[in-house]
């Protein structure tokens, strides 16, 4: 019938498009009027055809994902309860976040159906004993943990290992012998996208850095987690997924490692508010959805308060329901591959890949990835872009509606800060300069708070 119904209008080329399209811009140069480069040297084109464009494989992979719920392990009764307590309310999975390495995992899970509810630790220590604890438990349960150990990352952000290089690659390979029933490795892409890092570094650094576990760990027989933080440019966030997704599997084959990678995705800080917060929610929601439509394996939204308020139940509440909406009542779970064919994603997709991968060659032809990070070029790189996306904002050019356009000018937030909002300075020695995150709205926000009395500002 559908080929029937298109039999009766004649095709049309890219060619006889642009030759239209000129002639409606009266004598206005095409480029510099309709097509614009992205940050990471991308030229997109206002329309895109399938005579100009090389469609990818199928990706495989289809936008059922999974809802997670982020959980710090403060008191372990209250977070147990807590973690319950969420699944009934929609929760598909927990992310733990424990920094005690005494912490009662036995009790922290025991109020939780481990055969039906994958499991998420984030460690703030790195502990043989700890994880081969976890080991057993996922072996007499039948369940999945993912451990998602990353010295590396914690290298990055922290600016020391959690030991020292060796101890902490040889307590990896410890434990890719000894747990067999846990997926134990991790690599934290967001780090570099809330630090301020363009998408092409981010896939680059992600992919240098997990190039070095398949170099120093003998075997790794489980998916690696990767964790993304996704951001506003909706459709090159699709693509970033996809494309990292790709280039793990070709840099993993080159090790024999044939697992696909498990992506845990999370929306940006980087582009999140203080004042008129409730924009967040529509900022997080565009991001969810580019995370499930790139083929995130599991989602984990933030609250629309998180970066100024301790955890609540209405924030954690409302989080949970944007993605339960998008899931059962938008439907984003339903058509597999959803993104595949769209000629604009594709292109963008084979774009971020080329370049990500031309970035990855350098810096392994340039000592690799630890090596650049001890030098201090990656935060240099970092740092370059992300001062280019602050100056954009500074100038008003990039916009966050309600902060640096629009924005109510009796708003007070002083009241309400219950967390530190903004980078925190702590003089200490480490063996390298930390990779800093940062939200791009920091300096007017200080401002504004400064400026803050009693009365109206006017």
């Amino acid at each position: 019938m559908s080929e029937q119904l298109f039999e009766g209008f004649e095709h049309v080329s890219s060619k006889q498009w642009k030759q239209q399209i000129q002639f409606e811009l009266k004598g206005a140069d095409y480029n510099e009027t309709l097509v614009w480069e992205s940050p990471e040297g991308i030229k997109v084109k206002p329309f895109y055809h399938y005579d100009e464009t090389v469609s990818a494989a199928d990706t495989g992979n289809n936008t059922a994902f999974s809802i997670c719920q982020d959980i710090y392990v403060h008191d372990v009764d209250k977070s147990a309860e807590r973690a319950a307590t969420t699944l009934k309310r929609g929760a598909e999975s927990i992310r733990f976040t424990v920094d005690n390495e005494g912490t009662d995992v036995d009790k922290l899970l025991n109020a939780i159906d481990l055969k039906a509810t994958p499991v998420y630790f984030k460690l703030g220590f790195l502990s043989i004993d700890f994880v081969k604890r976890l080991d057993s438990i996922a072996k007499q349960n039948d369940t999945v943990f993912y451990v998602m150990l990353d010295p590396i990352g914690h290298l990055a952000k922290d600016g020391n290992w959690f030991g020292n290089m060796e101890k902490d690659l040889d307590a990896l390979n410890t434990i890719a012998i000894a747990c067999s029933n846990i997926s134990f490795l991790s690599t934290d892409a967001g780090l570099y996208q809330n630090a301020g890092a363009n998408i092409v570094q981010q896939i680059a650094y992600t992919l240098a850095y997990a190039n070095e576990y398949f170099n120093a760990i003998a075997t790794i027989n489980k998916p690696v987690v990767i964790q993304v933080s996704v951001g506003c440019n909706y459709f090159f966030e699709i693509a970033k997924l996809r494309a990292l997704r790709q280039l793990f599997a070709v840099v993993a084959k080159e090790y024999g490692h044939n697992e696909e990678c498990h992506i845990l995705a999370t929306p940006s800080k980087r582009n999140k508010t203080l004042y008129d917060y409730n924009v967040n929610m529509l900022r997080t929601t565009t991001e969810c959805m580019s995370a499930i439509l790139g083929g995130a394996n599991a989602v984990s939204n933030m609250a629309y308060d998180a970066i100024y308020h301790k955890d609540n139940e209405f924030g954690d509440r409302i989080a949970r329901n944007q993605l339960l909406i998008l899931k059962h009542e938008s439907y984003f779970d339903k058509v597999n591959n959803a993104a595949d064919g769209a000629y604009y994603i594709e292109e963008l997709t084979a774009q971020l890949a080329e370049k990500a991968l031309a970035l990855f060659k350098d810096i392994e032809a340039n000592g690799g990835f630890l090596h650049q990070l001890k030098e201090g070029t990656i935060q240099r790189k970092i740092q370059e872009s992300a001062a280019k996306e602050q100056e954009l904002f500074d100038s008003g050019k990039e916009i966050l509606l309600g902060t640096n356009k629009y924005p109510n000018k009796n708003d007070r937030m002083n009241g309400d800060i219950e967390l530190y909002p903004f980078v925190k300075t702590d003089s200490r020695k480490t063996l390298i300069v930390p990779v800093i995150e940062r939200r791009l709205a920091e300096r007017i926000e200080k401002e504004r708070l400064d400026a803050e009395d009693t009365s109206v500002v006017k």
